[in-house]
């Protein structure tokens, strides 16, 4: 297919620059799994539209051809966002043990690193580490809800620039609208909600952390105000406090899996910070420690008689 074609071409061509010792029609060929004849037809047209690429000798007298690094940077360009949202899927795939797609998401990146300048990714790394340290991931079944982009960039924007915001909010509880004034530090992305983690900037409660859930926030506008951060706050700490997004005070948890769905068990990622021990009899014991006493209470649910909580003790009552 002709898509494919194209696809391959690029794939050489940032295969190419991104190869020290260059790239022969050997190589070529068992990549692609094509003739030699289809190899050099595929050098020959890599080698018109860069007309840069360079030929080396090695080995044996073989011959290579490499691109010089940042070649390709008029044709391929990406932003802060666009690495972030990258190196955020790769930590997702982790979390959900999907270690293959991980590996090749890597070589994804580094293949996107290779296409850019050094002067280039210097000036891009800052604000890539700023998302990355403004985004983490909550995981709960259900329905998603639609949620506005342009309000998203908005506040991706605000947290970039370190600026205050001031948002429209609805509130489902009263039914009503209400103004508030935050200074907006990051994102949790759930498999229901997704979360604005925020602080009011007025000081009214204090030093609190608050989740608004973004599908709830009617319109947003960037102050020109500095967010004043609190000291030691970090939002990946924040989020492992919880089971979920419902945030309180984290507590010692542990649950006993029966044997029965033992081996059923040991595939989840309950909680990052979570053990697991399997007993003699079969059983399977869960510990970790996290808030969110109402999501854990949703997610025991679905296990049913199988499950017992240990701790607290007093989960019950």
């Amino acid at each position: 297919m002709a898509y494919e074609k194209t696809y391959d071409l690029l794939d050489l061509a940032i295969w190419m620059q991104s190869s020290r010792e260059g790239v022969s029609l050997n190589d070529i060929a068992a990549k692609y799994q094509v003739s030699r004849r289809t190899a050099e037809r595929m050098r020959d047209m890599i080698i018109t539209r860069f007309p840069q690429a360079e030929e080396i000798v090695g080995e044996n007298n073989q011959k290579r051809w490499y691109i010089p690094q940042g070649t390709l940077k008029d044709l391929i360009n990406f932003s802060a966002e666009e690495l972030s949202v990258l190196e955020n899927a790769k930590e997702l795939f982790e979390q959900k043990q999907m270690n293959e797609k991980k590996a090749i998401l890597e070589q994804v990146i580094k293949k996107i690193r290779a296409s850019i300048k050094p002067n280039i990714i210097r000036k891009l790394e800052p604000d890539t580490e700023a998302l990355l340290e403004a985004e983490g991931f909550i995981c709960r079944p259900g329905p998603k809800l639609v949620i506005d982009e342009k309000i998203i960039s908005t506040i991706r924007q605000a947290i970039l620039e370190c600026h205050q915001i001031r948002i429209k909010y609805y509130n489902q509880s009263t039914d009503k609208i209400s103004l508030n004034t935050l200074n907006p530090y990051g994102f949790l992305y759930g498999e229901h909600n997704h979360y604005l983690v925020a602080h009011h900037a007025d000081g009214y409660y204090g030093n609190e952390v608050h989740n608004f859930i973004l599908s709830n926030i009617r319109e947003v506008k960037i102050l020109n105000r500095v967010i004043e951060k609190l000291p030691n706050f970090s939002l990946q700490d924040y989020a492992a406090e919880s089971f979920g997004a419902y945030h309180e005070p984290p507590f010692d948890v542990e649950w006993l899996f029966d044997k029965e769905v033992a081996t059923d068990a040991e595939q989840y990622i309950f909680h990052p910070t979570q053990t697991m021990t399997r007993n003699p009899d079969g059983t399977l014991t869960v510990k970790f420690r996290a808030g969110g006493r109402l999501e854990m209470d949703w997610h025991l649910y679905t296990w049913g008689k199988h499950v017992k909580v240990i701790k607290p003790e007093n989960w019950y009552e």
